[in-house]
C-alpha cells in the first residue's frame, strides 16, 4: 500500500510538469512565428523604400536655346516701310537685354509732308524665352500661358478703348492682334501682336498718329504692317537657332514675363 501511495504520487507530480513545458513550447512558436512576420514586414517596407530609377523623368527640351538681336529682328526694309524717317534705323535697344532669356528694342519716326500735315510711328519688339522647368512645366506650355496674359494685358491697356480681339493666323504656333485707341494730346492707334514660336513669345506694339491736320492712321494698315514685322521676329528667332541643338534643362531655368515690353508703351513724338 505505501508502495501504491509512493508510485501515485510521482505520477501526479509528471503530469503536473507536463502542460508547463507545452505550454512553454507553444509560446516560443507563437514567438517564432510573431518574429518571422515582423521580419518579413520589415524587409517588404525595407525594399519598397529603395527609389525607383525610373522616378526621375528627364525635363522635355525646348525647341529654342536663345534669342536673337532685337534690334535686327524687323528687318531693314520692313523698318522702313513702317516706321517712315526712324530717328533710330538701328532701334533703340533695351539696357536689361540678356539674349539667353529676354530682349527688347523700339523704333520711332515723324514723317512730315509739308501742308499735309505729320504721320508718327512707333514700333517696339519685345522676346522673352522659357526653359523647361521640372515643376513649372515645358516651355512650350509655359510660353503658351505668357502668351494668353500678353492678350490680356494689352485688352487692359491704360486708357484703351473700342478693344478689338482677333486671331493672328500663319504666324508662329499661336497669334492674336488686340487694335485699341488712346486718347492723348491726338488720337492714338494701337495694334498689339502677340505671337508664340514654340518656347518663345514674342509681343510687338505699333502705334501710329496723326498731327498738323494729317488724315488719321488707317487700322487695318496698321495691322497689316504690324503682322509683316511680326514674322520677320519669328523667322529671326528661328534663323538665331539654327544648327543648335537645344542644351539639357536645368530645374531652374526660367525667364520673368516682367522683360515683356508694356502693351501702352507708347511714345509722343519728339519734334
Amino acid at each position: 500500500m505505501h508502495r501504491s501511495a509512493s508510485r501515485l504520487t510521482r505520477v501526479l507530480a509528471c503530469a503536473a510538469v507536463v502542460p508547463v513545458i507545452l505550454t512553454a513550447a507553444g509560446c516560443s512558436s507563437d514567438s517564432e512565428k510573431s518574429s518571422g512576420t515582423e521580419s518579413g514586414k520589415k524587409s517588404t517596407s525595407s525594399s519598397s523604400a529603395k527609389p525607383n530609377a525610373k522616378a526621375s523623368a528627364t525635363l522635355e527640351k525646348v525647341a529654342f536655346a536663345k534669342l536673337p538681336d532685337p534690334c535686327k529682328a524687323i528687318a531693314s526694309k520692313t523698318i522702313d516701310s513702317v516706321v517712315p524717317e526712324a530717328k533710330e534705323k538701328n532701334g533703340t535697344a533695351a539696357k536689361s537685354n540678356d539674349l539667353a532669356n529676354r530682349a527688347s528694342c523700339s523704333w520711332n519716326g515723324l514723317q512730315t509732308d509739308g501742308v499735309k500735315g505729320s504721320q508718327y510711328r512707333w514700333l517696339s519688339v519685345s522676346l522673352v524665352r522659357y526653359d523647361s522647368h521640372a515643376t513649372l512645366g515645358s516651355g512650350d506650355k509655359r510660353a503658351e500661358e505668357q502668351y494668353n496674359k500678353q492678350i490680356e494685358l494689352a485688352k487692359t491697356a491704360e486708357g484703351a478703348h473700342d478693344v478689338k480681339v482677333e486671331q493672328a493666323g500663319g504666324i508662329g504656333d499661336q497669334g492674336s492682334s488686340v487694335a485699341y485707341g488712346v486718347k492723348k494730346d491726338v488720337d492714338f492707334f494701337n495694334t498689339t501682336l502677340v505671337v508664340r514660336t514654340h518656347n518663345v513669345v514674342i509681343t510687338l506694339d505699333y502705334n501710329g498718329a496723326a498731327y498738323e491736320g494729317a488724315g488719321a492712321p488707317d487700322q487695318a494698315k496698321l495691322l497689316q504692317d504690324a503682322v509683316a514685322a511680326a514674322r520677320d521676329a519669328v523667322n529671326a528667332v528661328d534663323s538665331a537657332n539654327k544648327g543648335d541643338a537645344a542644351p539639357e534643362q536645368a530645374p531652374s531655368g526660367s525667364a520673368s514675363p516682367s522683360g515683356s515690353a508694356s502693351p501702352s508703351g507708347s511714345a509722343s513724338p519728339q519734334q
